[in-house]
């Protein structure tokens, strides 16, 4: 009883939490003409890009507005400057509990620096829309919705640490599931086409969410054995394997890809006639060259995210450490290069599949002609999946856990 409590008391925490969090994005700034301005930016491609992420909160301008995104990017530029920065890297592979918070630290400051620049650009771009726009606006502004981001980035260590489930990925999670109202009321059901557009879009959001299920779920598994069954390599224990997910990445690739083809369209919507925004009108416009491009962003950011999941010369020296290595493979050099083949050729596949799924909407829409995705895309179904699967492992792995505690008292 007591445990079932515990676990009643983690999700209360993570419930409570996310419709606080869901609450303050409604809770608008003063000052701005909000009506003029929902009515400007509803062609805006970057302002529903970023939607997608903070639940409509660039729409509405309200106080957790910017939401997790700045965590999100702080948290991707301290991965990288761990691979770059000896000192960072040294924290996090040798310094264990300590080395973590000192990273942690790293984190939150630049996710402050983040939340800075990301609400001085909204309190710049906002100006035609505002009623008085003055320097105390503009530091109320930043103030604001910087201190919103703080909350929302301690409200995610908070889900993570006291509740159930990742907290930045559920806060992205709630965002997406939100925005799925607006956007299946946009259909009549009284309307025999619309019946057929819900019908359609039915079947293939279940047809997505198996596939991404397969996706997010397909592991190599590599056997390993100690050094007591090198002698006998046929008496191998299948338990003991690495598991190597598919798709290392999951939905990041995808997110950074769009974004990458968004902004030149953003871009170009200004000066049309210049030489390079021609070029690039060009470009985007020819299916051809869209979709290379498009195929080539998704690789090389699914490689990209692979390097900073998985480093083989780091499994190698801990099997080496653990006195166990790969059948039939030397350890050291011989056993780095094996697992560098297997998880290239796993991410250019899964890359692939990443590919195929986001482009899924469009080969729908050229056999029927019917638009079933507006606003709710592939990049959403990906991160409802992931996280859906994550959280559902997580309170699976917890009530296992509780029920073993039982047998052994």
């Amino acid at each position: 009883m007591n445990k079932l409590n515990t676990l009643s008391k983690k999700l209360l925490i993570t419930i409570i939490i996310l419709c606080i969090s869901r609450i303050g994005i409604f809770i608008p700034i003063p000052g701005i003409n909000h009506q003029e301005f929902n009515e400007n930016i509803q062609t805006n491609s970057i302002v529903n890009f970023l939607n997608i992420f903070s639940g409509g909160g660039f729409s509405t301008i309200g106080i957790f507005s910017l939401g997790i995104i700045p965590y999100i990017n702080s948290s991707i530029i301290t991965q990288l400057l761990i691979k770059v920065v000896p000192e960072l890297e040294n924290l996090q592979k040798n310094e264990g509990e300590i080395g973590r918070q000192k990273i942690t630290k790293v984190t939150r400051y630049f996710t402050c620096i983040w939340a800075l620049t990301q609400s001085t650009l909204i309190a710049l771009w906002i100006k035609p829309y505002t009623f008085n726009w003055n320097n105390y606006f503009v530091i109320d502004s930043i103030l604001t919705l910087t201190t919103g981001s703080i909350i929302i980035m301690w409200f995610s260590e908070v889900i993570s640490e006291y509740g159930i489930g990742n907290g930045p990925s559920l806060l992205i999670f709630q965002n997406i599931i939100s925005n799925i109202p607006n956007n299946l009321n946009k259909y009549r059901i009284n309307d025999k086409d619309n019946i057929k557009t819900l019908v359609l879009l039915t079947i293939t959001i279940i047809i997505l969410i198996t596939v991404n299920i397969l996706i997010q779920e397909s592991r190599r598994k590599i056997k390993i054995i100690s050094t007591k069954q090198l002698g006998n390599t046929n008496n191998i224990n299948s338990q003991s394997y690495i598991p190597i997910k598919l798709n290392q990445g999951g939905v990041m690739p995808i997110v950074f890809a769009s974004a990458a083809m968004t902004l030149p369209k953003y871009l170009i919507t200004y000066n049309n006639q210049n030489a390079k925004n021609q070029i690039i009108n060009f470009i985007l416009s020819n299916g051809v060259l869209y979709l290379l491009i498009y195929l080539i962003l998704i690789v090389t950011f699914s490689y990209f995210y692979s390097s900073i999941i998985l480093n083989p010369e780091d499994i190698s020296k801990n099997l080496q450490k653990m006195g166990a290595s790969i059948p039939n493979m030397r350890p050291g050099i011989e056993t780095k290069k094996y697992l560098e083949e297997i998880i290239n050729k796993l991410t250019f596949i899964g890359s692939i599949l990443l590919f195929i799924i986001a482009q899924f909407p469009f080969i729908v829409f050229n056999m029927t002609k019917i638009n079933i995705f507006q606003g709710l895309g592939t990049t959403s179904l990906l991160i409802l999946v992931g996280v859906a699967i994550e959280t559902a492992k997580q309170i699976q792995t917890y009530i296992i856990s509780e029920q073993y505690e039982n047998i052994i008292e």
